[in-house]
């Protein structure tokens, strides 16, 4: 039984550029905990107390312990089939770009070749006085680890307070404000400045699709919405686009 109406197939299927706007929801089908679920990480830690520069400056090896805590847990993780589904669209469309609001790198292990972190990537660690960037075989030795400058070493995440990336934030609107249509998966929504970024697609004329396992703020805008697990819904989607091209030769090779 087909997924897609005609009407959402076809805007698919003649889309030049696609873009998908990823959040918690995604990572949560690979056993990364969430934020705001009613099993969420903030449920049991006070976010204030762990995320932001000047909690880390008073206590960082607390909020270093918290962020090992978390880096394992990335660790052990793989890329789901939401994840992979998101890269095989890189074999039917010329441009695919992934925005994300997740901060564990598993768009990129999945093959995804163009990536805009909104929020940061918990593999990545820098210096916050020389800005030195620190994998994290280094970081694991120390409970406070240092540069070799003296300056304290942070994991290169967006804590409470502070701006995005200006180049992964303009990147990713840009993208937004180009393509022919939007995926919204795993996402509330709710989170500023990154939402904003569905408003911008949305304004520009995009088809917005929404997949999330309950309606959301997006709903309402959305052009389609879908509600189920991503990991279910995008592999059926990328199929259903695919036999689509086939039948009009346009797969790409890559």
């Amino acid at each position: 039984m087909s997924l897609l109406d005609r009407v959402t197939l076809n805007k698919i299927s003649i889309a030049e550029s696609i873009v998908f706007f990823t959040g918690a929801g995604v990572s949560a089908e690979s056993g990364i905990p969430t934020f705001r679920g009613k099993d969420g990480i903030w449920n049991k830690l006070k976010p204030e107390e762990l995320a932001n520069f000047d909690a880390f400056l008073k206590n960082p090896e607390m909020v270093w312990e918290w962020y090992k805590h978390r880096k394992k847990i990335v660790h052990e993780s793989q890329s789901n089939s939401a994840h992979k589904a998101i890269s095989d669209f890189q074999t039917l469309f010329s441009s695919v770009t992934v925005i994300t609001q997740n901060i564990d790198n598993l768009h990129r292990r999945a093959g995804s070749r163009k990536v805009f972190e909104l929020h940061g990537n918990i593999e990545r660690n820098y210096c916050i006085k020389c800005k030195a960037p620190y994998n994290d075989e280094i970081i694991l030795k120390a409970s406070a680890p240092r540069c070799k400058c003296g300056g304290l070493i942070r994991p290169d995440v967006v804590w409470f307070g502070e701006y995005l990336p200006q180049d992964q934030f303009i990147g990713g609107e840009n993208a937004a404000r180009n393509c022919d249509v939007f995926f919204v998966v795993g996402t509330s929504g709710i989170v500023y400045p990154a939402a904003s970024q569905i408003f911008v697609a949305k304004d520009s004329g995009a088809f917005i699709i929404e997949i999330n396992l309950e309606e959301s703020e997006i709903s309402r805008i959305a052009d389609k919405s879908y509600l189920g697990k991503a990991g279910e819904i995008l592999p059926q989607i990328y199929e259903e686009i695919k036999m689509e091209k086939r039948k009009s030769g346009s797969v790409l090779n890559s």
